[in-house]
């Protein structure tokens, strides 16, 4: 495998961020959850290497997209646009009702390491409530999404684990969306 096949891949990652929710259409889901708490309502959905999270408090609404086809984005409510590449932060008010934060960062590792976390996440994964996708490359290695929340009174946090073995990459991020 080259360097140039990791970094190419490691690029296609982006996160974007929305002031209204998405359309499934735009994703083949493989798996879903809502929470209605009080006055807000969360959902999240997984599919193959990501994620959307959709906040909604008193007319307010935030989608989060982590995604590998940046090309398939839509445009309509996108208030910003992220590479994963690296380590990044990401803080946005809405309405001076709702805090947004993210943080994400990214890592290649060696076949050993990968397949090391890939064990450990799809462990966690299983053993938990959290929602998973797991499938395979054209070539059979092991992939996997694995999204986490926990809900609080006014606030969801919620760690999302991206792993793609074609460049035995991870991306993890960590989001918070909290009623002010």
């Amino acid at each position: 495998m080259s360097v140039t096949s990791k970094t190419s891949s490691l690029q296609a990652y982006n996160m974007a961020v929305y002031r209204n929710a998405l359309h499934p259409e735009f994703f083949g889901i493989d798996s879903r959850r809502r929470i209605t708490h009080g006055d807000y309502e969360f959902e999240a959905w997984t599919f193959e290497g990501g994620h959307v999270l959709r906040f909604e408090y008193c007319g307010v609404c935030i989608s989060e997209l982590v995604t590998d086809q940046p090309d398939r984005l839509p445009e309509r409510g996108l208030v910003t646009a992220l590479p994963c590449a690296g380590e990044r932060d990401h803080e946005a008010e809405f309405a001076d009702r709702v805090l947004y934060m993210t943080s994400m960062q990214t890592e290649t590792l060696s076949d050993h390491l990968y397949l090391g976390t890939y064990n450990e996440l799809l462990e966690h994964g299983q053993g938990g409530d959290a929602l998973m996708v797991q499938w395979n490359d054209d070539l059979e290695r092991p992939n996997l999404t694995v999204v986490d929340m926990q809900r609080f009174n006014k606030e969801v946090h919620v760690q999302g684990y991206h792993l793609r073995s074609d460049c035995m990459l991870v991306l993890r991020t960590q989001s918070i969306f909290q009623i002010k």
